[in-house]
């Protein structure tokens, strides 16, 4: 029995400590026991190493020197097929620091898939495998320290069989340090020379995976798409975008709008550092499955001067949120062409608009802000939004691959192990390192391979997980691959001469007539047995240009792409051009065409919905107390070439604030009466009446009578009866009090309500017809619906 616990009791120290593995002495053990903190005990693990063997890779993408303080890079750890790891740890480190400390530590990491990486729970700032299994790429974010930080390395370790490979230099170590102050706003991509000969020939296919099924919160199901797709092939002298940079109008455009037509001006203005165009177009909606649409695809050339790419297509709608790659480098460091690339994509805010949705109305941001990657902290509203600061779901995958070599290339052998087929002896016989928690089947039989000729290919087994005894420790996949090749390809016939597929033919030899063009192709792996290949890697064919030659013959390059249709919906106009390489030999003009124009037909108009903001909010009352007006407006989103659009744009209805005071508003005085004696002292009489009586606090009425004395000597007595007709306005009118008020006529949006006071008792004279019932109005429910 205690034979038997042994192996488990080693099992899982191996799982606890996924650096320490076979390779390492009791001695590395014991001081990493003694260490202070877990951290330190992953620096100072020394596993096995082989020199100069570079099968892993860390790459800060853009392959920087120097970082900018709080920009963000994406960091990817690779494998070059056919090898694998199991395992990894990644941590970034100030210069000459051991990282016992947490000051030591330089930076953050932002994980981009959960279910591939996760933060170590004993060393929070490093970031390892979520499950252990057989993977060839992961990527992170790394967030560069604050300014003063100095120089950073950051340091990977690879598990793969139980062997460990951690180095201090080579490629699993990659130093970046602090960009100067003096250079504050130059690229910090490095001088890049490319030694690469001929061209080279890609294709660029865009596949979306933005969704309501993988991105539920608030998708906008109607006008959800991906803009067209804009880019090129450059030199390092020009770049389109950049994290940390600023968006010009072009990219801003594009971020906006979706419209790619200023980004393709600012493109072709470069055109001694631009050598191909990269135009896709647009998809709506933006996911459907790819066997109802394809993917978006577009090819391009590199050179030896032009031999990055860069583009980016607009997440649509959205305040300015984009997806592309940004300066990736098709050359590799022994003068060959890379021969695929693979890219999962997350969104990225071009920094020209403050939204936090999908549908914000516009909003710029002002001053600019920098181009930088979506977090899901950036907003409680964003719909990328996580409390806990987990990873964004990735939108997008764009593949890059080589489809053709043109030229003479300097580089005869293959680019790196993915050009050719790897050593496909029987692996050796790994130790089963299965923990016994876990009870399987026994693995089926190997399938047959997916390569039925000599390319490569892969086989597969499978097993059954029949009972999981313990579920804090987890069980290994169910499923095991093996590369493989088809029949009569194995090592036993040791005279396979494998070849690649054949480059495409050559431009002709000659402007007109003919000539002869040629194709080629290379040796991928030679015969086992030393044998020569005598499997021809060219071929030669005659060619004809323009039969009919003269000396009024000009020479022209081959057609460009068709550019994008003219129109966004219906028929419309495309274009493409070619330039003229040679004048008539005897100087005559050149007659050939350069232009080339043809009809296109869109999907019809009214398919394709207006895109519109959401509206603004209701504007104030137009006035300040009573009836008025209040208006709301929306802006069109869609490019302008979509047509019109007729839906409104801006609404418009009543509001009502509480009513405005009314004054008190009165008759013009009667004459004076006859004087009320036919001697002595007496007195004349004037009355005037109540035209509108006041409301809703307005200035109250005054008297409604004057006397006048005759004798001068009644004065005081005069003053003392006015005093009294003032305080009296109603001397016969009775008033009830007044009733409680009505309930309001609305429940939103601005009602009435009334109360009224009755007539207890009125005066039979005529002189105050202004004694009736009364009725006040006031304002009530004035919030909007």
């Amino acid at each position: 029995m205690a034979a038997r616990l042994r192996p488990l009791a080693l099992r899982l120290l191996a799982l606890t400590f996924p650096l320490v593995a076979r390779g390492f002495s009791d001695e590395t053990l014991e001081k990493a026991a003694k260490s202070e903190g877990y951290c330190s005990r992953i620096l100072r693990a020394q596993g096995t190493r082989r020199e100069g063997y570079n099968e892993f890779s860390l790459r800060v993408e853009g392959d920087p020197e120097f970082y900018k303080p709080g920009n963000s890079y994406r960091v990817t750890l690779s494998a070059a097929t056919p090898a694998y790891f199991r395992g990894f740890t990644l941590i970034a480190l100030k210069e000459g620091k051991e990282g016992d400390k947490e000051e030591d530590h330089a930076g953050t990491f932002q994980i981009i898939d959960e279910e591939e990486t996760q933060f170590m729970s004993n060393c929070p700032v490093a970031v390892t495998e979520s499950t252990p299994r057989r993977r060839t790429r992961i990527q992170v974010f790394w967030t560069a320290p604050p300014t003063g930080t100095g120089c950073v390395i950051l340091k990977a370790s690879i598990v793969q069989k139980r062997i460990i490979y951690f180095q201090d230099e080579g490629s699993l170590t990659k130093r970046i340090c602090e960009q100067d102050s003096a250079s504050e706003g130059v690229t910090d991509k490095p001088i890049l020379d490319c030694c690469a000969c001929g061209t080279a020939k890609y294709r660029l296919t865009f596949y979306g995976n933005w969704s309501e099924k993988t991105h539920p919160k608030d998708f906008p199901r109607r006008t959800n798409h991906w803009s067209a797709i804009i880019g090129s092939s450059h030199s390092k002298n020009y770049i389109l975008w950049e994290y940390g940079g600023y968006a010009s109008e072009g990219v801003k455009q594009v971020a906006e709008l979706g419209s790619p037509v200023k980004m393709e001006e600012e493109i072709r203005q470069q055109s001694d550092e631009v050598l191909t165009v990269i135009k896709a177009k647009a998809q709506w909606p933006a996911w459907q499955p790819l066997n109802v649409r394809a993917a978006p695809s577009a090819e391009f050339s590199v050179d030896r001067h032009r031999h990055l790419m860069s583009f980016l297509t607009m997440l649509g709608p959205s305040p300015d949120w984009n997806v592309g790659l940004s300066a990736e480098d098709l050359c590799t460091k022994d003068c060959g062409w890379v021969q695929k690339v693979v890219q999962d994509l997350i969104p990225w805010d071009a920094g020209t608009d403050s939204g936090v949705t999908y549908e914000s109305p516009n909003k710029p941001t002002v001053p600019q802000e920098k181009i930088r990657p979506l977090t899901s902290l950036d907003h409680p509203q964003s719909p990328f939004y996580d409390p806990e600061g987990g990873s964004i779901k990735l939108v997008a995958r764009v593949v890059i691959e080589r489809i053709a070599r043109k030229g003479e290339q300097c580089n005869i052998v293959p680019d790196n192990i993915d050009d050719i087929v790897a050593d496909l002896a029987p692996e050796e016989k790994e130790e089963d390192d299965t923990p016994e928690t876990c009870i399987y089947s026994n693995w089926s039989p190997w399938s047959a391979c997916s390569s039925s000729t000599c390319e490569k290919g892969k086989r597969m087994r499978q097993r059954m997980l029949k009972a999981q005894l313990d579920l804090s420790v987890p069980c290994p996949d169910t499923q095991d691959f093996q590369p493989c090749m088809g029949p009569g390809c194995s090592d036993e016939d040791g005279s396979t001469c494998m070849m690649s597929d054949w480059i495409t033919w050559s431009p002709c030899s000659v402007s007109c007539g003919m000539g002869t063009r040629s194709r080629e192709r290379y040796v991928k792996q030679f015969p086992e047995d030393g044998s020569m290949c005598k499997v021809p890697t060219e071929e030669t064919e005659k060619c004809i240009v323009n039969e009919e030659c003269s000396p009024s013959s000009c020479l022209v390059t081959e057609w460009g792409e068709w550019d994008e249709c003219s129109a966004s919906c219906g028929t419309g106009m495309k274009r493409r051009h070619r330039m003229i390489k040679m004048t008539p030999a005897d100087g005559s003009m050149c007659k050939a065409e350069t232009t080339e124009a043809e009809k296109c037909m869109m999907p019809e108009c009214h398919t394709i919905p207006c895109l519109l903001s959401p509206w603004s909010e209701w504007s104030d009352c137009s006035v300040t107390c009573g009836k008025g007006m209040r208006t709301r407006q929306r802006m069109l989103k869609s490019a302008a070439e979509l047509g019109d659009c007729n839906e409104e744009l801006e609404q418009a209805e009543k509001c009502m604030l509480p009513e405005c005071p009314i004054d008190c508003e009165l008759t013009e005085w009667s004459q004076w009466s006859e004087c009320n004696t036919s001697c002595g002292k007496g007195h004349m009489i004037r009355t005037r009446m109540i035209k509108i009586e006041p409301q809703f606090g307005g200035t109250a009425c005054p008297g409604m009578e004057k006397r006048r004395w005759k004798e001068a000597r009644e004065k005081r007595r005069s003053e003392q009866a006015k005093k009294n007709i003032d305080n009296e306005q109603y001397p016969v009118c009775r008033l009830k009090p007044w009733t409680a008020w009505t309930e309001c006529s609305t429940l939103c949006g601005g009602g009435i309500q009334e109360r009224y006071m009755m007539v207890k008792k009125r005066s039979k004279s005529t002189q105050f017809t202004s004694c009736k019932d009364k009725k006040e109005l006031r304002a009530c429910n004035v919030h909007p619906c």
